[in-house]
C-alpha cells in the first residue's frame, strides 16, 4: 500500500480465517514483519467455538469436519501438533441411513467403503483407487487456481469425471439408488443443484481425503485450528490485532503489502474510491450461493438413530433417496424451502468428551437455504432428524438457531449465509473472484485477495491464503516459495 517512505509493517493481513492465518504465517515465515488485524473479538473467522446454548456445551460457529484440514497441502507442512492441534477421527467418517434398507458407511479403509456399497462395491473402488492412491499428487493441483499441472495426465482424468453433473455421473457409474444417494449428498456440499456441471467434484474432492486422512474433528474445537495457526504466527514474530474492523483502506497503518481475507463485497466497501471501473464492476458481478440454516443442540444423551452405525459416525447425511436429495438442492437454487431438506449433520461429543459435560451431547446440523433467508426451518430439520432417530427431541435440553442473515452477521465474509464465500458455478470454480488469470492480485499495489472468494474456494485448507502469499512474496519481496511438497 505505501510505495515509498517509512513503513510501520512490511505486510498487513486483513482477517482472521484460515485463509488469513495462513497467509500471515508464511510472510512471517519469510522473515517479514507482519500485523494481523481482526475485526470481532476473536480470530478464526469460520473456525470459532462458543458456548451458546447450555454453560458447558461448546458448538463450533461454522464448520467442525476437516477432511480438507487434516489433508491440505499446506497445513499439513506446518507443526501445527506442536501448537496444541490434535485431530480426532470417528471410526465411521459418515453415514447416510435409509428408511428401509441398511446404511452407506465411508471408512477410511476403502475396501470397507466398497463393501457396504453392495453391488456398486467395484464400481467405487474402480472410480476412487486411482484418487485415493495418487491424493498428495493431486492435491496441489486440484486446490489451486488455473495452471499448469505437475501432472497433467493424472489431472486430467480427476477433470474429466469432476467437470461432470453429480446426477448423471451417478446413474452412469452406479445402479444401486443407495449408492446414488450417497454420492449426490457428498456432492451436495458444492451448494449447488446436482444437475448442475462440476458438481461432481466437490464429492471427489471430498471422498479423495476420506480415504487417507478421514473426516476428522479438532479436540476442543475448531477454534483450536486457529489457535495453533496464530500460536505459530507469534512464535515468527508475528502481531494481531482483534476488534479492529477496517471500514476502510486508509485505517491501516503504512505497509508494503496488504493481504484481504475478505470477499468481492467487503473489499468494495473498504476500497471502491481506489478501484478501476471495470474491476469495480467484475467485483460486482460475482456471484453468492445459498445460505445455510444452522441449529445446534445441546442434548441429555447421544441421538437415539434406528441403525447401530450411525453411533459411530462423526457426520450424518440426512436425505433419504437420491431424488429427495436432488430436489432438495433444486429447490433451494430456486428460491424455494424443501420440506423434506437434506442435513448435513455432525455430532463431535461422542468422540471429543471436552464438547459436552459428563454424560451429555452436543449436536449441530445445517440444510441449504435460499440465500439471505429468514425462514424458520427448525420444525422440518428436527422432523428430518426424527425420520432417522425417533425420539431425538426427548433428548433436546436447549436449541440455538442461526438463520443465513444472522450468520453474515456474526461473520461479513458470509454474505446471505453462503459458507463458501461464492457460488460454486462452473465458471466461478475456475475463475474467482473475476476472469483474470491472477485472481490474487488487485489492480492496487501491493494489495491482494487471499479469501475462500479466490482459488480454490471454500473449504479448511488454507490454500487460497498460501497462493496468495506466494504471490505478494514473489511480486513485492522478490522472495520465492518452494512448491508444495507431495506426501
Amino acid at each position: 500500500m505505501c510505495e515509498s517512505g517509512m513503513t510501520d509493517h512490511d505486510a498487513i493481513v486483513v482477517g482472521s480465517g484460515p485463509n488469513g492465518l495462513v497467509a500471515a504465517v508464511l510472510l512471517a515465515r519469510a522473515g517479514l514483519s507482519v500485523l494481523l488485524v481482526e475485526g470481532a473479538p476473536e480470530i478464526g473467522g469460520g473456525t470459532r467455538t462458543e458456548a451458546l446454548t447450555l454453560p458447558g456445551y461448546l458448538r463450533d460457529v461454522c464448520s467442525t469436519v476437516h477432511p480438507l484440514g487434516a489433508g491440505s497441502p499446506i497445513l499439513t507442512t506446518l507443526p501445527l501438533a506442536e501448537h496444541g492441534l490434535e485431530w480426532i477421527e470417528p471410526p465411521v467418517a459418515l453415514a447416510h441411513p435409509f428408511d428401509a434398507a441398511d446404511p452407506v458407511l465411508l471408512v477410511r479403509d476403502l475396501g470397507a467403503t466398497a463393501a457396504s456399497l453392495g453391488a456398486d462395491g467395484r464400481s467405487y473402488r474402480k472410480l476412487m483407487t486411482p484418487i485415493v492412491d495418487h491424493w498428495d499428487e493431486l492435491a496441489p493441483d486440484v486446490l489451486a487456481p488455473l495452471h499448469r499441472p505437475r501432472h497433467p495426465l493424472l489431472f486430467a482424468r480427476f477433470g474429466l469425471a469432476a467437470v461432470r453433473p453429480a446426477s448423471g455421473f451417478a446413474r452412469a457409474h452406479f445402479a444401486e439408488d443407495r449408492t446414488r444417494a450417497f454420492i449426490g449428498a457428498v456432492a451436495s456440499h458444492g451448494m449447488r443443484p446436482l444437475s448442475a456441471l462440476g458438481t461432481t467434484s466437490f464429492a471427489l474432492v471430498l471422498l479423495g481425503p476420506a480415504h487417507r486422512v478421514g473426516w476428522p474433528i479438532a479436540r476442543g474445537g475448531s477454534r483450536s485450528i486457529a489457535a495453533a495457526l496464530s500460536s505459530y504466527f507469534a512464535k515468527l514474530g508475528g502481531r494481531i490485532e482483534v476488534n479492529a474492523p477496517v471500514r476502510s483502506l486508509g485505517d491501516l497503518p503504512p505497509a508494503r503489502v496488504v493481504l484481504l481475507d475478505l470477499t468481492p463485497r467487503q473489499l468494495l466497501r473498504i476500497a471502491a474510491d481506489r478501484l478501476p471501473t471495470r474491476y469495480a464492476r467484475a467485483l460486482r458481478r460475482f456471484r453468492y450461493g445459498p445460505g445455510v440454516f444452522k441449529v445446534d443442540w445441546a442434548l441429555s444423551a447421544p441421538v437415539p438413530w434406528n441403525s447401530p452405525e450411525c453411533h459411530q459416525a462423526g457426520t450424518l447425511h440426512l436425505g433419504g433417496a437420491f431424488g429427495e436429495v436432488a430436489e432438495s438442492e433444486r429447490l433451494v437454487a430456486a428460491g424455494e424451502h424443501p420440506e423434506r431438506p437434506m442435513l448435513l449433520v455432525v455430532q463431535p461429543s461422542l468422540f471429543d468428551p471436552s464438547r459436552a459435560p459428563a454424560g451429555r451431547h452436543v449436536l449441530w446440523a445445517y440444510c441449504h437455504v435460499p440465500n439471505g433467508s429468514t425462514v424458520d426451518m427448525l420444525p422440518r430439520m428436527e422432523s428430518q432428524i426424527e425420520r432417522f432417530a425417533p425420539g431425538f427431541r426427548d433428548c433436546v435440553l436447549a436449541r440455538h438457531v442461526t438463520t443465513s442473515a444472522q450468520l453474515e452477521q456474526h461473520n461479513p465474509n458470509m454474505v446471505g449465509g453462503d459458507i463458501g464465500e461464492g457460488a460454486n458455478t462452473l465458471r466461478q470454480l475456475f475463475w474467482r473472484p473475476t476472469s483474470g488469470l491472477h485472481p490474487y492480485r488487485t489492480p492496487m499495489r501491493g494489495v491482494y485477495l487471499c479469501s475462500a472468494s479466490t482459488p480454490p474456494g471454500g473449504g479448511v485448507h488454507g490454500m487460497c491464503g498460501y497462493h496468495a502469499a506466494r504471490a505478494a512474496l514473489h511480486d513485492e519481496f522478490g522472495i520465492g516459495v518452494e512448491p508444495l511438497p507431495e506426501g
